[in-house]
């Protein structure tokens, strides 16, 4: 993800953006950002500034290293080309002379321009997918792919100053167009089902706003939706990647199936990735995520579990499985120098959700880094069939600098032996499970929730607002008959806890460790569910904002 603050890159100096905390590597690096520079970096950062601590590998492919340099290109003269693109988007493009209707797809870099179209029109920033239909006896727009798939009149999200690509597609024959009136943006007509057009436009200005279908009677026939451009963040951002793991990342259930021998690779690996907006980490992780992978075995399974440890990285790893038995977990053995693998197997005796953790002194450090994760026993004939499964941690970090500061921060060894977090947060990084990867189901839906807590040092109160836990296999134990009816759980830290609930009632639903002042800090996450009202259950119309 490239940030807004690369604006101007090209011609500057590296290490020298004011008010960014740059790596010593960095500073002392003496590049000047020209086309030929970034080509050489993108290409291999570490060779290029050896010790810089770079959240990715490099782009091995030529069109999307020349794809970038374009897209930093354009926007070092950003005011020129936002105004060229604005007087652009009121136009819209026509497709191109050789073909026989406008482009229904584009490439993973985007549709080519036209022939002299502006520069930052090349690489959209924002792009979404809507397709003209018939939803509950009205017209309406609904989202095709990503976050939006499905939805019915979608929110669409930009940031003020950036380029939103929207795609029309005409889903039942009627005549349609999209407009949105406050960006002075608005797409051509499109007649007969199967057809499409292309609308580009640069957000430029904040706030909430509508869009909708021009046609007459369209709009008050149900083709009105919300568009949310956020302000320009004040202070730079940065060059982040994302090492949260998303929650519907995990394996499916096992089921019914005998003993066997079952195959784990993990990866020690040290990556500087997104803590929050405009701020960076050096996380220490398991498979590149955090939380590691989800393990998924059976009891009686053996695992062979295959510990490597990253040629790059600085320290000793290892992993201490809460659900073996014998010394430290699997850590006495599995103690592991970089650019070095070690292996064994235990077998795996009883059944429950267990937590996993590097376990290399100081095991609190490690731990606070990032190297965590949650490992699945599953009883003989595995756990009753769900909707949806989600797999979620508690964790903290203890950084040198305050809760928000922007830049790369560093860990803080004083505040770890103090117990004073400056981040709370769910699966990595703040907005991890908010804004990045909120969970979703529908109504009727059954979920089940694996939620761990790394800590190292507080306890979660897990709740989520809005709902009552119809099972809790408390401290994540699976030989007794699970809880019912609970509203907030328990869960220390190294502890887990498994929970399921139906849902009845469509709407947004707030993960929480209810110590509530931690969502101040970062730990917050959301479950939207979609679906129909119930008003025997729950009969009132949420105001826009409130709740918590």
């Amino acid at each position: 993800m490239v940030g807004p603050s690369l604006a101007g890159v090209v011609g500057r100096k590296s290490g020298t953006e004011p008010g960014y905390s740059y790596s010593q590597a960095m500073k002392q690096a003496n590049l000047v950002w020209d086309a030929k520079t970034l080509g050489v970096y993108l290409t291999d950062p570490q060779k290029v500034v050896p010790g810089n601590k770079m959240p990715f590998p490099g782009l091995k492919s030529a069109h999307d290293r020349d794809d970038v340099i374009a897209y930093l290109t354009s926007i070092s003269g950003a005011a020129k080309s936002q105004a060229t693109a604005q007087q652009n988007a009121a136009t819209p493009a026509q497709p191109p002379p050789a073909a026989p209707k406008p482009p229904q797809g584009t490439t993973a870099n985007g549709t080519p321009p036209a022939q002299n179209a502006p520069a930052v029109t090349y690489l959209p920033d924002a792009r979404y997918t809507l397709r003209t239909g018939i939803a509950d006896g009205r017209m309406v727009y609904i989202g095709v792919g990503g976050s939006i798939d499905s939805k019915v009149n979608p929110m669409l999200t930009a940031a003020d100053g950036q380029v939103v690509q929207v795609t029309l597609v005409n889903g039942e024959g009627a005549t349609h167009d999209i407009v949105f009136p406050d960006q002075n943006a608005r797409s051509p007509r499109v007649t007969g089902k199967g057809a499409s057009t292309t609308l580009a436009f640069v957000a430029h200005k904040s706030g909430d706003f509508v869009y909708y279908c021009n046609v007459p009677g369209h709009r008050l026939a149900g083709m009105e939706g919300q568009l949310i451009v956020t302000p320009k963040p004040p202070t730079p951002t940065v060059v982040e990647a994302d090492i949260s793991r998303a929650p519907d990342d995990l394996p499916p259930p096992i089921g019914k199936r005998e003993p066997q021998t079952v195959r784990v690779d993990l990866l020690a690996v040290e990556v500087e990735g997104r803590l929050a907006e405009g701020t960076t980490f050096g996380y220490w992780t398991f498979n590149g995520r955090v939380p590691g992978p989800f393990l998924r075995v059976r009891v009686g399974d053996t695992v062979d579990i295959h510990l490597k440890n990253s040629a790059d990285s600085s320290m000793i790893h290892s992993v201490d499985f809460h659900a073996v038995t014998g010394p430290g977990g699997g850590a006495a053995v599995l103690q592991v120098e970089p650019g070095k693998e070690k292996s064994m197997t235990w077998k795996a005796l009883v059944p429950g959700l267990y937590v996993y953790h590097c376990a290399t002194p100081m095991v609190a450090e490690h731990i606070a880094n990032g190297m965590y994760g949650l490992i699945l026993v599953e009883p003989e004939g595995g756990l009753p069939p769900v909707d949806h499964e989600f797999y979620v941690m508690q964790g903290e970090l203890y950084t040198d600098q305050p809760f928000g500061q922007h830049g790369s921060q560093e860990f803080s060894v004083e505040k770890l032996l103090d117990e004073k977090p400056e981040y709370f947060v769910f699966n990595g990084s703040v907005g991890a499970i908010s804004k990045l990867h909120p969970l979703h189901a529908k109504v009727g839906d059954t979920v089940r929730i694996f939620f761990g807590d790394a800590g190292p040092n507080f306890t979660s109160s897990f709740h989520v607002i809005g709902e009552i836990f119809d099972k809790v296999h408390i401290f994540g134990g699976l030989e007794s008959p699970p809880l019912k009816g609970i509203q907030t759980v328990t869960v220390p830290p190294g502890g887990a806890v498994i929970t399921e609930f139906k849902l009845h009632v469509p709407g947004n639903y707030t993960l929480v460790d209810h110590a509530l002042s931690r969502a101040e800090r970062g730990l917050v996450g959301i479950l939207s569910v979609d679906g129909p009202p119930n008003a025997d259950i729950y009969n009132g119309t949420p105001m826009a904002g409130m709740g918590h």
